[in-house]
């Protein structure tokens, strides 16, 4: 675990209260992309022995915006990210921890001179959901904005 990893695994786990209720674990946090990883509770399986989409949603979502702040950290005084959308597709059964590594679609660079220009740029990130064999198990893109502070 790198300190970046560390030092925004601690901020989301510290600021965002689903995080910390699903013990969460970060494993890798660069701008290029984010991992993190649900271990098996049977507090937040479903009614087939996996974890809850739900849960999957949560992993998938918190791993969208690890990136997103690993991106974006030195913007972030000029503006706030926000989820505008997503989409979840659910492939595979999953069984025991999964894995969603999350990427950014969009170049930094493009994002950032869209908010130079005093736009309020959308950018997507999308994210794999993998079990411990590594098959897919889900899908999902969310859809990014960076809010220019007023």
């Amino acid at each position: 675990m790198t300190d970046a990893t560390a030092s925004i695994g601690e901020l989301l786990t510290a600021t965002v209260p689903m995080v910390r209720t699903l013990n969460l674990e970060f494993l890798e946090t660069t701008p290029e992309r984010a991992v993190l990883r649900l271990p098996d509770q049977p507090e937040y399986r479903n009614h087939v022995g996996g974890p809850h989409a739900g849960a999957m949603f949560t992993l998938a979502e918190s791993a969208s915006g690890a990136v997103v702040l690993a991106a974006f950290g030195p913007w972030l005084t000029r503006a706030v990210p926000l989820v505008v959308r997503a989409e979840a597709s659910y492939r595979k059964l999953a069984k025991g921890p999964v894995k969603a590594t999350a990427r950014l679609v969009r170049p930094v660079d493009e994002v950032v001179a869209e908010l130079d220009a005093g736009q309020r740029p959308e950018f997507w990130v999308s994210v794999v959901i993998t079990r411990e064999d590594g098959d897919t198990t889900g899908e999902v893109s969310v859809l990014w904005t960076l809010r220019p502070h007023d």
